[in-house]
């Protein structure tokens, strides 16, 4: 099953925001564990990579991408992805690029704490607590 992870998760993670940590963590500790199904959007790369260097510095952010990239597939996208995304209508392109890479990826959910920016989405987004419920229960 994979499973998209949208920016903030990483981020949650990155900058060790207290209230998000602990479930962020299992989220990516989940896709580590199951090889294969953890997907990252390109962009995202460098929305963590431009955020985190001026957040927690260059030395942690390189260190956090390239554990990324060790554990997470990048969506494939090119100009069909970008036109779908513009065809989603989401009012913030961003959320509609994380929406047409999840599709890219086969990904089964977007994993969010922002659901609510999903709403045009083709594929659904689930905050981490009930998605780490889900795949708990499935074993």
């Amino acid at each position: 099953m994979n499973v998209l992870v949208d920016t903030n998760i990483f981020l949650d993670v990155l900058l060790e925001r207290s209230a998000f940590l602990s479930e962020s963590q299992k989220v990516l500790s989940w896709c580590e564990s199951h090889p294969g199904s953890g997907w990252i959007a390109w962009h995202s790369l460098s929305n963590l990579a431009f955020i985190g260097k001026k957040m927690v510095g260059p030395r942690k952010t390189t260190l956090a991408l390239e554990q990324i990239l060790d554990c997470f597939q990048v969506a494939p996208v090119d100009t069909r992805e970008a036109k779908q995304a513009l065809s989603f209508g989401f009012s913030d392109f961003e959320d509609a690029m994380q929406g047409a890479s999840a599709v890219s990826a086969d990904a089964k959910w977007i994993l969010t704490r922002n659901v609510s920016d999903f709403k045009h989405s083709p594929v659904p987004a689930l905050k981490p607590g009930p998605f780490l419920k889900k795949v708990e229960t499935w074993g």
